[in-house]
């Protein structure tokens, strides 16, 4: 190269960390109003003002309310992307980007005012989940990653746990179906008889969260739904962690069942799930 050459750089990198920037401030803004939303139904919810969905799922005016804050500003911000959504369902447009949103992840928690349940926003480029955002308002907790930028809480790094003895912690969620629910509990009364603990938290999103944190080993949830969960399987790869489905292929939008795990325990957990 000639002395006193200029060496040119690819603005691509820059462009991207640009656009990682504004997608995360704009994210952040929109949980944290949907968050205060959320905590003024909360200080009064009564229970009596739950409607069923299904025989295994209800549904809450605050699940309503956050749910329409998130897609005005998502409209505001991104109006060209598509959207995927719990209670309003899919939302089409010709965009490559889809928002994954879950206004309310633990609604049942948040009924009987346990303050475990939580905001799920995951962004998908072509199919691929590149941005993930848990925000869980009561226990002040905001979780955030982005495809090769690693996972934080609170802006903290965070990595899965290097426990692989009889002292780690499952949890564990379902689908709405019966043959769902009947996993759900098989697995349950599996890992609960081996001597390792197994619990349900009631918000997939936390559960996720906490395994990405270290706090737990692993999540599991046949019958998983995308928007419950896009967030989450972001948050566990950034952090180190491994998510797959019950026959061990790395886990994608549409697949349905899936098991998270800090890598160590993910043989065990993948050989329980092949008795369903």
């Amino acid at each position: 190269m000639p002395q006193g050459a200029r060496v040119r750089i690819s603005p691509s990198p820059l462009i991207h960390l640009i656009m990682f920037n504004k997608i995360q401030n704009i994210a952040i803004g929109i949980a944290k109003e949907a968050g205060r939303v959320l905590l003024k139904e909360y200080k009064t919810f009564n229970r009596t003002d739950v409607r069923l969905k299904s025989g295994h799922d209800i549904l809450t005016k605050a699940d309503l309310l956050s749910e329409e804050v998130i897609l005005k500003k998502i409209n505001e911000n991104f109006p060209n992307y598509n959207v995927v959504s719990e209670e309003r369902g899919v939302i089409k447009s010709s965009s490559e980007f889809c928002w994954y949103v879950d206004p309310l992840d633990g609604t049942t928690n948040f009924s009987m005012h346990n303050p475990l349940w939580s905001i799920s926003l995951a962004l998908a480029k072509n199919n691929e989940i590149i941005f993930g955002l848990i925000y869980a308002p009561i226990i002040n907790e905001l979780y955030l990653c982005a495809l090769g930028k690693g996972a934080t809480l609170n802006n903290k790094l965070i990595f899965v746990s290097r426990a692989n003895t009889k002292k780690v912690l499952h949890t564990y969620c379902h689908g709405n179906g019966l043959v769902n629910i009947k996993q759900a509990i098989k697995y349950y009364s599996c890992q609960k008889i081996n001597g390792m603990d197994c619990r349900q938290l009631g918000s997939a999103a936390i559960e996720l969260a906490y395994v990405a944190a270290g706090r737990v080993e692993s999540f599991v949830a046949p019958g998983a739904n995308d928007w419950d969960v896009a967030a989450g399987v972001l948050l566990v790869r950034e952090a180190g962690g491994k998510v797959s489905d019950f026959a061990g292929k790395q886990w994608q939008l549409g697949s349905g069942d899936i098991v998270a795990s800090n890598n160590k325990t993910h043989r065990q957990i993948l050989a329980v799930c092949k008795n369903f």
